[in-house]
């Protein structure tokens, strides 16, 4: 086991938490949503985050590039300040990552849950998303639930225990959740978190957590919303379907001009600044255009249900 990689990675994430107890939030009366503060903890941490990571035990100097990427973009999104399962993802993806390049092994897999991925997950990050359980994090409830499988009396209808889980919330990350979730929402999980108290009905931890896999396949992993911000590299390189190629050149909307292209080696997030070019963004139709087009069917008759018994239909 890696021990000495564990307790640095901890010590990365101490010093996160300093970072966001140096910035306090700041005047945000005009919005209830995540507060501009955020974007300086962000930059901070972007700042920091290759110089933490020249210091990792084993860790190879040209990987810090692009695994410091996945790490930089696991507290929230800068520009909306807000949280969700994406995020999460990439610092599991950050861990991956280490794991792949032998910072890390398969024998550290119980102390990255719930040594490190813990601590993560204890983490302020601005407002959240919508694919967690709750409202911070999807994760923790799927290792929670592993971490509970065959325990002798812990049951997945105990979350409505206060005093069992007040107790063990200390020892069991699922029941860590469910105190917090009690600590920051009034009246019952059923009326806040239907869904935890739907899979409290479970009988067994085995279970609880075979469901949780494929929910979490489905509807993080599989979702668009969240892969479309996926960053690809060499490390977790994409290796899905390939785009098909036009069977003319002259076919293709994107030929006759060039798209700016990352350099060689570039880095995930390098590639993805660049974006699509200005002649390639996606098409947005004219107001005028799309006003001159109503006014020419109307005229012509062209596009409108007609007939007898045909009436507008109400949106009241």
């Amino acid at each position: 086991m890696s021990f000495e990689a564990i307790e640095y990675l901890i010590s990365i994430l101490d010093r996160v938490e300093q970072l966001a107890n140096d910035i306090p939030p700041v005047e945000n009366k005009a919005s209830r949503f995540g507060n501009p503060a955020f974007r300086t903890l962000y930059d901070k941490i972007g700042e920091e985050a290759e110089k933490w990571h020249q210091e990792i035990p084993n860790f190879p100097k040209e990987a810090i590039a692009e695994v410091s990427v996945y790490f930089k973009e696991c507290w929230g999104n800068r520009t909306r300040i807000d949280y969700g399962s994406g995020m999460e993802l990439n610092f599991l993806c950050w861990l991956y990552c280490l794991e792949r390049l032998v910072v890390l092994t398969e024998d550290d897999h119980k102390a990255l849950v719930v040594r490190v991925f813990w601590r993560y997950w204890l983490e302020p990050a601005g407002s959240h998303g919508v694919w967690g359980l709750d409202d911070y994090h999807f994760l923790p409830f799927l290792f929670g639930s592993a971490q509970l499988i065959g325990h002798k009396y812990i049951r997945p209808k105990s979350i409505h225990d206060a005093e069992l889980v007040e107790e063990y919330s200390k020892d069991y990350m699922y029941l860590a959740c469910i105190r917090f979730i009690n600590s920051i929402k009034t009246a019952s999980l059923r009326w806040h978190s239907p869904m935890l108290d739907d899979i409290s009905g479970v009988k067994t931890w085995d279970k609880v957590n075979s469901g949780m896999v494929k929910m979490y396949q489905a509807e993080v992993l599989g979702k668009l919303p969240v892969i479309q911000h996926f960053l690809f590299g060499s490390i977790l390189p994409y290796q899905g379907i390939p785009a098909p190629a036009p069977n003319n050149e002259e076919e293709d909307a994107h030929w006759g001009h060039a798209h700016a292209d990352a350099p060689i080696g570039a880095s995930p997030v390098d590639r993805a600044a660049l974006g699509w070019g200005d002649c390639c963004g996606i098409p947005v139709p004219s107001v005028f255009a799309a006003a001159a087009d109503e006014a020419e069917k109307k005229r012509s008759g062209s596009g409108l249900l007609s007939g007898q018994g045909i009436r507008p239909v109400p949106f009241d």
